[in-house]
């Protein structure tokens, strides 16, 4: 049997992830900030015997591609010869987000439109009649509340039933001059349209098929300029905005009224210049401080090192162990400084783990209230100086959690230049949330040295970006974000995503840890591990740190939660004093980004410039503890 293709498109943040996940039953991230599906999901479907793949492309705005995510997005349209496009928006924005509605019959593709989130556009009071939106439009039309699965069963009898009109009669008409224009062009209305507003990837793409035919459009496309005084991408677009609202007039849809609430004014001033960056600290102090940084590398992190680790498991294996093989070099490989067990599954699971799902459970709260969207528009004016724009705290954000991760996001951001940019901070100046935890727990009764270490990376966060700025050539970003309610998250979603992550990072993790702590058995035993040492031991007592530090920073390099769980366990140990912690944790938190993400920077940024992104961080990381030294040492400030 034939399997047909069904994609799921739309603006971000308007449950595309959802109808995925209800339509298939697989879980894809889903989450109340635009940009959650960067790469693209796909999964199964049976309906009414049928077996259908369902594809849940990356949010767009329309079809004239400004990040990389909308590129994707497009070409999967034209490429994958869908049997229905299910074009999802947010019912309450129903006016905004239906010209692109209008692109989709445009291209003349088998459209099904879903308005979902209808609970909130019902509390605003709008109302729609889709039998009559469904005869204007032409394309059947129903509504959903995705959360609740409410729809979903009348979605897939649609899907079912599903007959594609095509060559349908455009809807929009544009004006006279450029319909006639649209007439004469052997592109189709669709290309003729996108090549008007100056599409390079069409244009590319038609001139390879037939470059004179291009040359001749282009030289009419000039003249027709002429005819207006504003650009024909701007009048285009208000001239399908003009034809949406028509077109819902004569649907009878209610646009309701805007409701004032708590929730509105708590959403103004989380955006606003005081308020916005009270609240920032409010939502770092309790989230990342408090509950991870004491709950999670306090608390938990105690319970499970010393009690379970250091008292139930390690005691009686390691007794096991060396009576169970006799041999100095196996027991070694189990046991001891570097063992599986003593050092990889007991960082893994005792420090960095705990550590990791608070991070989790915390920034799926971020994401599910809405705050992200909010807090790019607060910081979008600080960015624009680095040359980012507010949609880079996505990256950053997610780089709190894994820095891998958050680099492959970079693709979101909308030119080269910040894309350059975000994966430079990233690696530099982002700690991961397993890192960030371990530092935390190291800080927490250090509130000197947490204010010294954060004033440090933020300047040179700041320096760094500044710098990148003005030296990459570019122009400064434009940034527009969909902005959502903020909501009350549900606990069964918050659980079940931070469980999806923990599952992703204990697959991902627990095998790393374990080949660090093999690589480091067997250079330990090889004299590898001395020669490394001792090659290191002198740039690190340049920065006033003791030579013991060499063996955590080698470790730092293949996982920098590692490194920073290796300064735990020196700190807890009373090897460091403040002055070296203080030294220690910057130049950590700087140093270069960890196996896994260093991969991640060549796929996303080519070989060539991942390693001068890698040789740039390794400088500005190991000036910046010299200095820390230096100024500490020549004052004679003991913290």
């Amino acid at each position: 049997m034939e399997v047909k293709k069904i994609i799921i498109a739309g603006n971000p943040n308007v449950g595309k992830s959802v109808i995925f996940n209800a339509l298939t039953g697989s879980y894809a991230t889903v989450s109340n900030y635009p940009g959650t599906t960067v790469e693209v999901f796909r999964g199964n479907a049976k309906i009414d015997g049928q077996e259908y793949e369902v594809i849940d492309t990356p949010g767009m705005y329309s079809f004239i591609s400004v990040t990389e995510e909308e590129k994707v997005s497009r070409n999967i349209m034209f490429s994958e010869k869908p049997f229905v496009i299910i074009h999802v928006l947010d019912a309450k924005n129903i006016e905004r987000m239906l010209p692109f509605t209008l692109q989709l019959i445009e291209a003349d593709l088998p459209v099904l439109l879903v308005l979902n989130i209808m609970d909130e556009a019902e509390r605003l009071g709008i109302k729609l009649d889709t039998k009559l939106l469904e005869a204007e439009l032409g394309i059947p039309v129903l509504t959903a509340i995705g959360t609740m699965r409410q729809g979903i069963n009348n979605l897939k009898e649609r899907i079912a039933d599903y007959k594609h009109l095509a060559n349908r009669d455009a809807i929009v008409k544009y004006d006279p001059r450029i319909e006639e224009f649209l007439s004469k062009s052997e592109f189709g209305r669709l290309n003729s349209l996108l090549l008007l507003q100056g599409d390079a990837e069409i244009e590319e793409r038609l001139t390879k098929a037939n470059k004179p035919a291009v040359k001749n459009l282009k030289n009419e496309i000039e003249k027709l300029k002429k005819k207006y005084s504003k650009p024909l991408s701007y009048l285009l677009a208000i001239q399908r905005q003009d034809g949406a609202s028509s077109l819902l007039r004569k649907a009878g849809v209610n646009k309701g009224r805007q409701m004032g609430s708590f929730a509105e004014t708590l959403s103004r001033l989380s955006m606003s210049s005081v308020g916005g960056y009270l609240i920032m600290f409010f939502v770092l102090y309790f989230g990342l401080y408090l509950f991870v940084g004491k709950l999670g590398a306090g608390v938990f992190v105690d319970f499970l090192e010393k009690t379970v680790f250091d008292s139930w498991i390690i005691p009686p294996f390691t007794n096991f162990i060396e009576h169970a093989l006799p041999w100095k070099l196996a027991q070694d490989l189990f046991v001891h400084d570097y063992g599986l067990v003593t050092l990889g599954l007991r960082y893994a699971f005792a420090i960095i783990l705990p550590i990791v799902a608070a991070f989790f459970f915390v920034f799926a709260i971020i994401e599910d209230t809405g705050y992200l969207p909010r807090l790019a528009m607060l910081i979008d004016r600080v960015f624009k100086k680095i040359g980012l724009s507010g949609r880079a705290v996505i990256p950053m954000v997610l780089g709190l959690g894994c820095g891998t991760m958050a680099t492959m996001v970079t693709r979101t951001l909308a030119t080269k230049r910040e894309r350059l940019i975000a994966t430079l901070l990233l690696a530099l100046a982002i700690p991961c949330s397993a890192q960030l935890g371990v530092i935390m727990a190291m800080l927490a009764g250090l509130p000197v040295l947490l204010g010294i270490w954060l004033g440090v990376i933020n300047a040179v966060f700041i320096t760094a970006g500044f710098l990148s700025a003005k030296i990459l050539p570019g122009n400064a970003p434009v940034f527009f974000m969909e902005v959502p309610p903020l909501r009350l998250p549900k606990f069964s979603n918050l659980f079940v995503k931070t469980y999806t992550r923990m599952e992703w990072y204990i697959k991902e993790v627990i095998p790393v840890f374990l080949i660090v702590s093999l690589a480091m058995w067997a250079a330990d035993h090889t004299h590898l591990l001395a020669f490394l040492i001792k090659a290191a031991e002198f740039p690190l007592k340049t920065l006033g740190l003791p030579g013991n530090t060499a063996t955590i920073f080698i470790m730092g390099f293949f996982r920098r939660d590692y490194g920073a769980a290796g300064l735990f366990d020196m700190q807890k140990a009373g090897l460091l004093s403040h002055n070296q912690i203080l030294v220690a944790i910057v130049v950590m938190t700087l140093f270069l980004p960890c196996i896994a993400q260093l991969i991640m920077m060549i796929k996303e940024r080519k070989f060539g410039t991942a390693m001068v992104l890698a040789g740039m961080v390794t400088v500005i990381a190991y000036s910046t503890g010299f200095i820390i030294n230096y100024v500490l040492s020549s004052l004679k400030i003991t913290l």
